[in-house]
C-alpha cells in the first residue's frame, strides 16, 4: 500500500528533482534494495587530496536537512467603525510530537549554495533553502498555534496561525579549519502561512459569523534570517552540519469578512537543523554531477541516501452513465511528487537504526478512489496541494548470524553494505511498512521503479496494517535457514478502517506470517512465498449493513455496524527468472469476503501475473520493459453492499446493478536520462470498481525517478 496536484506540484517536483539528481534509479525502496552507486573517479581523487591537505570547502553544493521548529505570534484585531478598543494577544507555535499520529513540529527541506575560501581561511558563501513542516493533511499544518478571547463586539473567538512552508536566501561568513567550518549566516527569509478566525460563541457586531464559522487567509511574509552553525567533513565530498536559525517577520494584515474584523500579526520562528551537503565542486564538475549523480555516503558508522519521484497520470474520457462518491472521474490528470531521505547508523554488531523523513505533495486520480486496483502506487489515500513532511520510517534492525555460507550485502536505501551468513535471524522493530518485509517481489513491488498499479505491486487481498501513507508500528522476525525463510510479525492498525492515525493503545492489531522457499530450475533462480494475515479490530459485516439499510431506508453504512471481530486471508507470491534478463512473477490471494477490508483496498480474491525484461536483451542495459495483468473480484454480499449505496475504501459508485470482475492490464518502458530514469506507462482498467456500466478506462502515466 504505497498509496500518494495542482498547479504548484510541477514547481515542487522540478525543484526537488533538480537538487537531488543523483544516481541510477534501479534500487527498490526496501531493506533488500539493490546496491547504490559507488563513488565516481573525481570524488575518490578529491577524498585522497582532502586527507592530505584538509577539506576544501570551496565550490557549489546541494544538500538536505531535517529539524525541529517553534515560534510565536503577536496579533491584534479591530472592529472597524465601532470605536471599541482593539483586541490584542499573543500565542506560541509550540513544539509537539505524536509518534502514533506521525505529527509534530518537525521539518525536512533542501538547500544549495556556493562557498569560496580565501587564503586567509576565511569563507564567504551564499545559500538558499526551503523547508516543509509536517502535516497529517486532514488537520493540516502541524506547526501552528492559537488563542481564544472574548469581547462584547466580537463574541468568543479563536485566532490562529500555521506555517505551510518557509525558506531563506542568506550569506555565510565563517572560518575554515582543516576539518571544521564555523560560520554565521544572515539574509532574507520568507514564509507562507495560514491565519484563521473561528467564531466559538456569539455573533460579531456587523459580521455574519455564527458559532463554528471559520475565516481563513493565506499570507506570504518577507523578513530576515540569522543564525550560526558548524560543519564538518564526513566522507568524500560529503559534509554534515548543525545549524540554529532565527527568522523574524514584520507585521502583516488581512480582513476576516465573516467576522467583520481587520487582523494583523507578526511571526518569529526558531529552528534547530541537522543537514548533509554534497560538494559538487567548481563549474567544471557540474556536468559530471548532472549525468553521473552523487557518490553514495556510507562510512563504518553512518549512511545516507535519497530518492525523488514525480508521477503524472491522465485518464481520457470514458463511459460513465452514473457516478458516486468513490467513482473515478473521466478526463482528469493528477500529479504526485515525493523526496525521501534515508539516514542510518550502525549501533553495534549487526544492529542498524534508520529514519526516513519524506516530503510529499499531490493527489491520485479522483483523490485515489474509483478502482480497487488503483493505478498509482505513489498516490496516498490523502493528498495535499502543498508539500509537507512525514516521518515514514523509524526502526531498528538486528541481524544475528547463525552460520552457513558468507554472503555479500550491497548497500541499499535502508541497508548498510557488509556480509551476513546464509543462516540468520533478523529482528525489526519500530515504524516501517509491512510491505518492506512481507509479500516482496523483485519484479513487481516498487511503484517508483517498476509497475504502478496497487494490485500488481502488492497482492490485492493482502490487507496489511497501515496508516493512510502505508506505514505502521510493529515488529517482525525473520529466520533464514538454507533455502527456507519463515517470517512473523505483529502490527498496529489505524484507529478505524482507512484512517490516518494509528491506534495508540494497540487494541486493534494484525498478525502476519509468511513462509518462503528459494529454489533453482534449470539454473534459473526463483522463490515461492505463502503469506497469511489475521486482523483483529472493529470492522463491519456487509450483511449487517445491508439489513440496517433495509430498516432505515438509507444507503448501506458499514461504519454503523462495526464491532470487534476477525478477518483473515492468505496469498501466494512467485518470482521466477526464466532466462538471464527475463523474469516472471505471479500472485494470487483470497480473503474473507463477508467483512470489510480494514486498510488496503476492496479485493476479496485476486490473480496477477507478468513479465519484466531487461533492455540487455536488445542492447540497452539500463532499460526495462514490463507487462502484467490482474483480475480482482469480490464476494456476492460485497457486491450487494455496493449496490445498496455502500462505500468501500476505494470503490462505491452509489449502485452496482451489473457487477463484474475488475480486469487490469499494465505495461511500462523505463530508460535512463542523465542521472534519472523516465518511465512511460499505460494501464487499461475494465469494469473499474467491479462495475460493468462504467469504463473501460485508459490511464496514461509518466514517471521521473532518481536516487543514489
Amino acid at each position: 500500500m504505497t498509496h500518494r496536484s495542482r498547479s504548484r506540484e510541477r514547481v515542487f517536483a522540478g525543484f526537488g528533482l533538480g537538487l537531488l539528481v543523483t544516481g541510477p534509479a534501479a534500487a527498490d525502496d526496501l531493506p533488500t534494495s539493490l546496491p547504490v552507486k559507488a563513488p565516481v573517479a573525481y570524488v575518490a581523487k578529491a577524498a585522497r587530496l582532502q586527507e592530505a591537505k584538509g577539506y576544501d570547502w570551496s565550490g557549489w553544493y546541494v544538500g538536505a536537512h531535517i529539524g525541529v521548529i517553534r515560534g510565536s505570534s503577536n496579533w491584534s484585531a479591530t472592529q472597524p467603525g465601532f470605536g471599541g478598543p482593539a483586541l490584542n494577544g499573543s500565542f506560541d507555535l509550540p513544539f509537539n510530537f505524536d509518534f502514533m499520529a506521525g505529527t509534530g513540529s518537525y521539518v525536512a527541506g533542501l538547500q544549495g549554495g556556493y562557498n569560496h575560501v580565501f587564503p586567509s581561511h576565511w569563507l564567504l558563501g551564499f545559500e538558499a533553502d526551503a523547508s516543509f513542516p509536517n502535516s497529517d493533511v486532514l488537520i493540516p499544518y502541524a506547526v501552528r498555534g492559537s488563542q481564544t478571547v472574548t469581547s462584547p463586539l466580537a463574541g468568543e473567538v479563536t485566532y490562529g496561525e500555521a506555517v505551510i512552508h518557509y525558506g531563506s536566501a542568506r550569506a555565510r561568513i565563517g572560518y575554515a579549519f582543516d576539518h571544521l567550518l564555523l560560520y554565521g549566516t544572515g539574509g532574507l527569509a520568507w514564509t507562507y502561512d495560514q491565519v484563521t478566525r473561528t467564531q466559538v460563541a456569539g455573533v460579531p457586531v456587523a459580521g455574519f459569523a455564527t458559532p463554528g464559522t471559520v475565516d481563513t487567509a493565506l499570507m506570504w511574509r518577507l523578513g530576515w534570517a540569522a543564525g550560526i552553525g558548524v560543519e564538518v567533513p564526513v566522507a568524500g565530498n560529503w559534509s554534515a552540519r548543525a545549524e540554529f536559525l532565527w527568522t523574524g517577520f514584520g507585521r502583516l494584515g488581512t480582513i476576516f469578512p465573516a467576522g467583520a474584523q481587520n487582523y494583523s500579526s507578526d511571526l518569529n520562528m526558531q529552528s534547530l537543523r541537522l543537514g548533509l551537503n554534497y560538494k559538487i565542486g567548481d563549474d567544471t564538475h557540474i556536468p559530471d554531477f548532472l549525468t553521473k549523480g552523487a557518490s553514495a555516503l556510507e562510512t563504518d558508522r553512518v549512511a545516507f541516501h535519497a530518492q525523488a519521484t514525480y508521477l503524472n497520470q491522465y485518464d481520457p474520457p470514458f463511459a460513465a452513465p452514473y457516478s458516486g462518491k468513490n467513482s473515478l472521474a473521466p478526463n482528469i490528470g493528477r500529479e504526485t511528487a515525493d523526496i525521501t531521505l534515508y539516514a542510518g547508523v550502525r549501533l553495534w554488531q549487526g544492529a542498524e537504526a534508520w529514519i526516513t523523513p519524506e516530503i510529499d505533495q499531490g493527489f491520485g486520480l479522483s483523490g485515489s478512489v474509483g478502482a480497487a486496483g488503483f493505478p498509482s502506487g505513489e498516490a496516498y489515500k490523502v493528498g495535499a496541494e502543498y508539500p509537507y513532511t512525514r516521518l515514514q520510517r523509524a526502526f531498528l534492525r538486528q541481524t544475528i548470524d547463525l552460520g552457513g555460507e558468507a554472503q555479500k550485502v550491497d548497500a541499499g536505501l535502508t541497508q548498510f553494505s557488509g556480509t551476513q551468513t546464509a543462516d540468520r535471524l533478523v529482528f525489526t522493530i519500530g515504524k516501517f511498512s509491512v510491505g518492506d518485509i512481507f509479500d516482496t517481489n523483485k519484479y513487481a513491488h516498487d511503484p517508483r521503479v517498476d509497475f504502478m498499479n496497487w494490485t500488481i505491486i502488492d497482492t490485492g487481498t493482502f490487507d496489511y496494517a497501515a496508516d493512510a501513507w502505508a506505514y505502521t508500528v510493529g515488529s517482525a522476525v525473520e529466520w533464514y535457514q538454507g533455502p527456507w525463510t519463515v517470517r512473523a510479525g505483529i502490527f498496529d492498525l489505524s484507529t478505524a478502517p482507512n484512517t490516518t492515525t494509528l491506534d495508540s493503545h494497540f487494541d486493534q492489531f494484525q498478525l502476519v506470517g509468511e513462509i518462503e522457499r528459494r529454489y533453482s530450475i534449470a539454473d534459473q533462480p526463483g522463490k515461492l512465498a505463502i503469506t497469511g494475515f489475521l486482523t483483529r479490530g472493529r470492522m463491519g459485516s456487509f450483511e449487517d449493513a445491508i439489513q440496517l439499510a433495509a430498516i432505515t431506508g438509507g444507503p448501506a453504512d458499514i461504519a454503523a455496524v462495526r464491532q470487534y471481530q476477525s478477518r483473515g486471508g492468505i496469498s501466494m507470491n512467485l518470482e521466477q527468472q526464466l532466462m538471464p534478463n527475463v523474469g516472471f512473477f505471479a500472485r494470487a490471494g483470497i480473503a474473507n469476503g463477508n467483512i470489510e477490508p480494514y486498510e488496503f483496498t476492496d479485493v476479496d480474491r485476486t490473480v496477477a501475473a507478468g513479465l519484466s525484461i531487461s533492455g540487455k536483451q536488445w542492447g540497452r542495459d539500463d532499460d526495462t520493459f514490463g507487462i502484467a495483468g490482474v483480475v480482482n473480484g469480490i464476494s456476492r454480499v460485497h457486491q450487494a453492499f455496493l449496490n445498496d449505496g455502500g462505500l468501500g475504501i476505494l470503490v462505491g459508485d452509489g449502485m452496482l446493478p451489473n457487477p463484474g470482475n475488475e480486469k487490469i492490464l499494465e505495461t511500462y518502458y523505463s530508460f535512463p536520462v542523465f542521472a534519472a530514469k523516465v518511465t512511460l506507462d499505460y494501464q487499461l482498467i475494465v469494469n473499474p470498481a467491479y462495475n460493468r456500466d462504467r469504463g473501460p478506462v485508459s490511464v496514461l502515466g509518466f514517471r521521473l525517478h532518481t536516487q543514489y
